[in-house]
């Protein structure tokens, strides 16, 4: 072993911007968009595919899912094998899954490619994350590498709506083929731009991101499809059953491995479970609200994709906007407040949503209702990554920060997968069938439209679990204040 190592060498050195940071930034763009930009083009798959309501919110959860369930791994292979490969790898996977998305010819078959496309961004995602510290040179040329790559997030956000609403008028197919020359570019900017970094083989903790993820599937598809097959069912309860029984054998599990996925010494402070408990329900907030709203302005108001896809734009400004006000007011008002505020903030509008019918007005209502959600998001979306870091060591941020991405990407698809039934079920109860929309009558849409706006009710209920949660936390504004400064000075290093 050599004892004085070569230092690092950083192909970029004098500036951020070029081919480098647009290859990564670009996968960061692409993973972000696909787990939106399907929600618009729900609709026309169900009248042109016969997509079920189950099999509506699997094309959603399917992605999800394997991303997050595997992200922890993802980064770990990357460590492992070298980055640069794995990013390869990564996003050569994600596009051929996401040309199988736009070839597939039935349900199963799009449900399968999307489980497989959240696959390939699990391995490429944090390895695009970290190829982004160790491609920079330390200072303001990665600090500016990390404000573009992370600016992504807010952009696909948007766009993802937009985007997919706008290529939905032409063909759904259009929202998964776009990736394919897309994905081919990024592979190829990666092989000329990037650069492998010194890696070393680590124990992989395979079996406890395959218990941990199939527990979380097996517990979501009992869920989803039980108001289908039937509670009854004994592959139903028995799929329940055995998600159940899975979660405690991968704790177990974990606490035997050498490299585990997570490390339980992480979770010794009970402020921050109650932090990660709050990621969980902020993030399957956001992910049922665009879900089940997007469902309701195209199924029960009528709006087109496109039209849509614009609506939705006041939500994404107020996130910004909250995001903002809560960027100035972590440093002086403890996280309990503004987090309980937020909460308030959130179950008043998804409260008030949940009583929307067929006539609502789009500038009268949805336009301030979208805009007060979004606000609410946004402080929440600041505040809680800040409050996982407070207290920890500089060489525990990185993993910290990775577990928080998890338990964020993880919170849609299994708030997803536990509304679509409960909304499933209130329309059937109400008179409604499994009819595509463009078959129903009005006595259907309406009951159609009852179960979605039900599913806002519960995610308002969410929302004032976040906030009875958030008054526990006893995180003061100095700590957080030193826990954003950490946070920076960690990604400056």
């Amino acid at each position: 072993m050599l004892d004085n190592p070569p230092a690092t060498r950083y192909p970029v050195t004098k500036r951020a911007f070029g081919l480098a940071i647009l290859v990564l930034s670009g996968l960061q763009l692409m993973v972000v968009l696909d787990g939106t930009v399907v929600i618009l083009a729900l609709p026309k798959l169900q009248e042109e595919m016969g997509l079920s309501s189950s099999g509506s919110a699997w094309t959603i959860t399917a992605y999800g899912l394997p991303f997050a369930g595997l992200m922890l791994l993802g980064g770990r292979i990357g460590d492992s094998f070298g980055r640069r490969r794995m990013f390869v790898l990564g996003v050569g996977l994600f596009t051929l899954a996401s040309m199988l998305c736009g070839l597939a010819q039935s349900e199963e078959m799009l449900v399968a490619a999307r489980a497989f496309q959240g696959t390939g961004a699990a391995l490429a995602a944090p390895t695009a994350f970290a190829l982004v510290a160790s491609t920079f040179a330390p200072g303001k040329v990665r600090n500016q590498a990390f404000a573009i790559f992370g600016s992504m997030v807010a952009l696909g956000s948007v766009g993802g709506l937009v985007i997919g609403g706008a290529l939905t008028e032409a063909s759904w197919r259009w929202i998964f083929l776009i990736n394919v020359p897309i994905g081919a570019l990024i592979v190829i900017g990666a092989l000329y731009a990037l650069r492998d970094t010194d890696h070393h083989r680590l124990t992989l903790d395979v079996r406890g991101a395959f218990l941990g993820t199939l527990a979380c599937a097996l517990i979501v598809w009992g869920a989803t499809e039980g108001p289908e097959l039937g509670w009854g069912d004994p592959l139903v309860y028995g799929t329940l059953i055995a998600g159940a029984v899975l979660l405690p054998v991968f704790v177990f599990a974990e606490r035997s491995v050498d490299n585990p996925l997570l490390p339980w010494t992480l979770f010794d402070s009970r402020d921050r479970v109650s932090t990660f408990v709050v990621i969980l329900l902020a993030s399957g907030i956001l992910g049922a609200t665009t879900y089940f709203a997007g469902l309701f302005v195209q199924n029960v108001v009528g709006y087109s994709p496109l039209v849509a896809g614009v609506s939705f734009i006041p939500f994404t400004v107020g996130v910004g906007l909250g995001s903002a006000v809560a960027t100035r007011l972590a440093l002086h008002i403890a996280p309990r407040w503004l987090l309980s505020g937020a909460a308030v903030v959130l179950m008043a509008g998804l409260g008030y949503g949940s009583t929307l019918d067929a006539d609502v007005g789009y500038w009268s209502t949805l336009l301030p209702l979208f805009s007060v959600i979004g606000f609410g998001i946004g402080i929440a979306m600041v505040l809680i990554p800040l409050c996982v870091l407070v207290g920890v060591p500089p060489d525990e941020i990185g993993p910290l920060s990775a577990i928080g991405q998890m338990f964020l990407n993880l919170g849609t698809p299994i708030a997803i997968g536990v509304l679509t039934p409960i909304a499933a079920s209130r329309t059937l109860s109400e008179g409604g069938t499994n009819k595509k929309p463009a078959e129903m009558t009005a006595a259907e849409i309406t009951a159609l439209g009852d179960g979605y706006t039900l599913a806002l009710l519960v995610a308002a209920i969410g929302g004032l679990l976040v906030g009875l949660i958030a008054l526990t936390l006893r995180y003061t504004a100095q700590e957080v204040a030193r826990a954003q400064h950490a946070q920076d000075e960690a990604q400056a290093a």
